[in-house]
């Protein structure tokens, strides 16, 4: 049978497509529905590939429905990617927070409150940046798998923040952040020609170094030591545990979920895990080591588990063998859990910056040398056009640099306007407590 086998209509733009297998194969009935199976095989010798044809053209393959005008490599929707973004954004993050121990509705509730409202900001700010045209901005299921991504740089920078600013400030900030970070994502695209995956990677740098700047203002002589109320408990910290799994399950997913290429995307996700899962296993092993007593510290695990995981999110589809991610991973953990031991008191009593949940070592520093490694690998893999290879890796150097100095910019300034009267600050002898926003009616009986 020839390799295009029917023509379908594209129920999206009304245009018809080609079913093409991109090999020889044959067109067969399987329970009711035309399946068509081709015998072509990837360079890396992938299984046989089956997908099943609609009526409407609509084709299904393992990861979702897609449709054939689109991509010969049926490029699938994004509804399964973007049920795994949306549960790592809502359950990962918010659980992720409630590790205060007279905090935790408002670490999971304002989590839900930004993300919901970032997400429809980000969607409207994206569209007007990348695809507007005659007064008019596509919006699609895409745009809004783009948004959820976007949107966890506020989830971040609030992570900073936990337990200092309340509902209005978050809301200020992630208004403001959303827009800074989209700008800064179409200066990258539009001016640096940085690929979309890679713009939107950026998130882990952008939202530590702008919560890290908007941190530094709402400082407070007495956060130079740990209070009471900013500690933890059991109960508190198997939540917060539980916000780690939920983010380590979907962190593959997260960081490769926009990539195009399906050799690169199986790329991405094989090397996301391998870095992860060396990254937990180096947590435990590097929280042991670092103890006094050899016991394992919880705050340890929360930091440096998903390390391995932010630092591939921007060579996760080219790094070339396991053993690179491997390594990247290790190094990450490393980075995370002596950056908590080591650098937190440094931060608090030299720079006057109160990292509430340690973002700095779970996202910025793992980030950074993510970035870092990225150019690296840039340069031996495009080491062949020499003629521009300089030019070339400086463009990758200043995209994280810009982001970088954007963020820490628009988050110092962002800082400095909540520190105005008109936001109604929280004096420090209430932060870290619940009963400033949440109503307790078995308080308010006496029970």
């Amino acid at each position: 049978m020839s390799r295009r086998t029917r023509t379908c209509g594209d129920p999206i733009h009304g245009q018809a497509g080609d079913v093409d297998a991109g090999a020889e194969g044959t067109l067969q009935p399987l329970w009711g529905r035309w399946v068509w199976r081709s015998q072509a095989r990837s360079e890396a010798g992938e299984a046989q590939i089956m997908v099943t044809g609609q009526a409407n053209g609509a084709i299904w393959c393992p990861l979702g429905w897609a449709w054939p005008a689109y991509s010969s490599y049926y490029l699938c929707s994004d509804k399964g990617a973007f049920q795994d973004v949306n549960v790592l954004v809502i359950l990962g993050f918010g659980f992720l927070l409630a590790f205060l121990k007279r905090y935790g509705f408002s670490s999971t509730g304002f989590n839900l409150l930004i993300a919901a409202l970032g997400v429809q900001w980000a969607v409207l700010v994206e569209g007007f940046l990348f695809s507007s045209s005659a007064g008019k901005m596509k919006i699609s299921l895409h745009s809004v798998l783009k948004a959820s991504i976007s949107v966890t740089a506020v989830l971040i920078s609030a992570g900073a923040l936990l337990g200092k600013a309340n509902p209005i400030q978050l809301i200020w900030m992630a208004m403001v952040e959303v827009a800074a970070f989209s700008t800064s994502r179409w200066i990258n695209v539009k001016f640096l020609k940085v690929e979309e995956h890679t713009s939107l990677m950026h998130v882990h740098i952008f939202g530590t170094y702008f919560g890290l700047a908007v941190s530094w203002w709402l400082y407070h002589s007495s956060l130079s030591e740990r209070v009471e109320k900013e500690k933890s408990n059991p109960i508190s910290d198997l939540f917060s545990m539980l916000g780690t799994l939920f983010l380590w399950m979907f962190w593959p997913s997260f960081n490769s979920v926009l990539i195009v290429d399906l050799m690169e995307k199986r790329n991405a996700i094989c090397n996301t895990y391998y870095a992860i899962g060396v990254s937990a296993v180096a947590a435990f092993a590097l929280s042991s080591l670092s103890s006094r007593n050899g016991k394992i510290r919880m705050i340890h695990i929360h930091h440096a588990a998903l390390a391995g995981g932010v630092a591939l999110g921007f060579s996760a589809p080219i790094i070339p063998h396991p053993w690179i991610a491997m390594m990247l991973g290790l190094l990450a953990s490393m980075v995370a859990v002596l950056g908590s031991h080591c650098l937190q008191t440094y931060l608090n009593s030299v720079l006057k910056i109160h990292d509430t949940c340690g973002v700095h070592y779970m996202f910025g520093l793992p980030g950074l040398l993510g970035a870092i490694v990225n150019v690296i690998l840039f340069i031996i893999i495009k080491r062949a056009s020499l003629s521009s290879l300089g030019y070339l890796a400086l463009i990758e150097v200043g995209s994280f640099m810009l982001t970088t100095a954007i963020g820490l910019g628009t988050g110092f300034i962002t800082g400095f306007i909540l520190t105005f009267k008109l936001w109604k600050t929280l004096p420090a002898s209430k932060y870290f407590d619940d009963q400033a926003y949440w109503e307790f009616p078995h308080l308010a009986y006496g029970f």
